[in-house]
């Protein structure tokens, strides 16, 4: 099966000479790809934006999303990088391994291009590749092929002495972005007023904060300084037990739909799970609501899992009768709801994985993974429940030409792209992060 980056090739020149034109005669953006821009090169996003004078996510699912001004960009590529075909730039990635050996270690998320994931040392999820930033202590350096906030949790977990580099500074997450920490201390402040903050007869205190680890550093601070902890969608709803143990409520950033979906799944009802927003009054509630609540889910999503719907499902249904239907905890409720499964990217993996020979799957995640996983599993039938090609934005403006970049680098003793979080920050992070690391799923 194609890659993703080769499908938008096909695509992108078949509207180049064939175009689809509509009523007025005006060549329409073909229905194969949710933008034409995916065919442009990375690099091409990060000159747009620096003339810009403004921050972007680039062409995918997220790029509608606002970016705030603070979102890190990319400066410019050494243009032998951006001239060199795929097979030059992958003898140069393999040739600054091979120099390197055992001092680099290279991280590669599931939702990352197959052109840059099959150089990884690891492949996992969030979870997954926080435990493995931990896993090489003796490597000098850790190249993370994910986004902005996986790379400042490696980080903060990595060892002393180690560097950890992020090839395209502009591959960050508009979900993380969602939530900040001028809002949520904010939002914190107001249920300080509404809960006061003492502890109840069973020693529970008001509300206990829980981040996903799709957030900041200074979010993952922020709960280790009020008593919280970090989540990931493979143990969210060990985490919300603990929390629930500990607090009588919990205040959820930034995704609803992985808080909502957890919650219900727990059993907690849909009305005592008001979402804030912090853009209105009061988050957009009131106080009676907030008093009854037992999540508190901010008004944040991952922009690839909601353009999946019940439609999507319904038609994989129709055409493939027995079709096994899963989806990322990140879709939204009703799409949760009407699949068989939801789960994390891992356990995605794992289901396809341990699956009967002949067995057909409809997907409900992001591209890149379902791609890969039906070219690794050819005895299975596996598609993704969205028609149309849309990448996550972000993790594609990773490209071999930043690894080769940041490599070589390396190479030569020089850093490039290095991401450090400040250990004022950094250690109350880990304390939410070690919590997390220790509520296995």
């Amino acid at each position: 099966m194609a890659s993703v980056k080769t499908a938008i090739s096909l695509i992108a020149h078949r509207d180049a000479t064939s175009p689809v034109l509509d009523a007025a005669g005006i060549p329409a953006v073909s229905a194969g790809t949710c933008g034409p821009d995916l065919a442009s090169a990375p690099w091409e996003f990060d000159l747009a934006e620096a003339l810009a004078g403004t921050p972007g996510y680039g062409p995918g699912a997220s790029s509608s999303d606002v970016a705030p001004v603070s979102t890190p960009r990319q400066g410019q590529l050494p243009q032998e990088y951006k001239d060199a075909d795929d097979g030059g730039l992958e003898d140069r990635i393999l040739a600054a391994k091979a120099a390197l050996g055992d001092r680099v270690v290279i991280l590669g998320h599931f939702y990352q291009r197959d052109e840059v994931i099959k150089f990884a040392d690891f492949v996992g999820d969030s979870f997954q590749l926080a435990n493995a930033a931990k896993a090489k202590p003796a490597a000098e350096a850790i190249v993370f092929c994910g986004v902005h906030f996986m790379a400042e949790t490696a980080d903060m977990l990595s060892g002393p002495g180690q560097s950890v580099i992020l090839p395209n500074l502009a591959a960050g997450c508009s979900m993380a972005d969602m939530a900040d920490i001028e809002s949520v201390s904010a939002c914190w402040e107001q249920l300080a007023e509404l809960y006061g903050t003492e502890p109840d007869a069973q020693g529970r205190v008001p509300v206990i904060p829980v981040t996903y680890m799709n957030s900041s550093a200074a979010l993952k601070a922020f709960c280790g300084e009020h008593g919280g902890i970090v989540c990931t969608s493979s143990n969210a709803a060990t985490v919300l037990d603990w929390a629930f143990e500990r607090g009588q409520r919990v205040l959820f950033f930034p995704d609803q739909h992985l808080g909502r979906n957890t919650a219900k799944a727990m059993g907690v009802p849909l009305d005592q799970m008001p979402m804030w927003n912090p853009r209105q009054a009061w988050g957009g509630t009131d106080e009676r609501t907030l008093r009854d609540a037992r999540v508190i889910l901010w008004h944040g999503f991952c922009s690839v899992h909601k353009r999946f719907n019940v439609g999507q499902i319904e038609k994989a249904r129709a055409e493939f009768p027995g079709v096994r239907v899963i989806v990322h905890p990140e879709c939204p409720m009703p799409v949760v709801d009407a699949a068989d499964e939801a789960g994390s990217t891992d356990y995605i993996l794992k289901a396809i994985t341990a699956a009967p020979a002949g067995s057909t799957f409809a997907i409900g995640t992001e591209i890149n993974m379902v791609n890969r996983l039906a070219a690794q599993y050819p005895q299975h039938t596996i598609f993704c429940l969205d028609p149309v090609i849309c990448p996550c934005s972000t993790m594609y403006r990773i490209h071999p030409g930043y690894l080769a970049w940041v490599l070589e680098g390396l190479v030569r003793g020089e850093v490039l792209n290095q991401i450090t979080v400040p250990e004022a920050t950094a250690i109350p992070a880990r304390v939410a992060l070690e919590r997390m690391l220790a509520a296995k799923p």
